[in-house]
Order: C-alpha cells, then structure tokens, then sequence
C-alpha cells in the first residue's frame, strides 16, 4: 500500500472465535487493536509477496 493513500476502504470480514481469540491476543501484545494488526499482517504480507515476485523476476 502507498504511503500517500490516506483514503481507507471498510471491509466486512467473518472471522473464527478461535481466529479472532489469537489476533486479539497477538494485537495487545503488540499494542495494537484488532484492526491495525490485521492490517498491519496484511501490509507485511502484500510486501511479501511483492519481495518474492521481484525476486523470481530477477532469476529468470
């Protein structure tokens, strides 16, 4: 995501209680809420993914 994208886009996501207990947990240690972690885990993983996209680009 760009950083100069301000602009937010709500999502209705449906979660597991037992998926939502983890992220719960995992967000208070990390100081986050619910919703900044699960951003935060989608961002590192769009970046990720970009990372190894590059990375079989460049050994072709």
């Amino acid at each position: 995501m760009d950083a100069k994208d301000k602009s937010k886009k709500q999502v209705l996501l449906r979660l597991s209680s037992s998926l939502w207990k983890e992220l719960a947990a995992w967000a208070e240690d990390d100081f986050r809420s619910i919703n900044g972690q699960i951003e935060f885990l989608l961002t590192e993983s769009v970046r990720s993914r970009r990372k190894a996209l590059k990375d079989d680009d460049q050994e072709t």
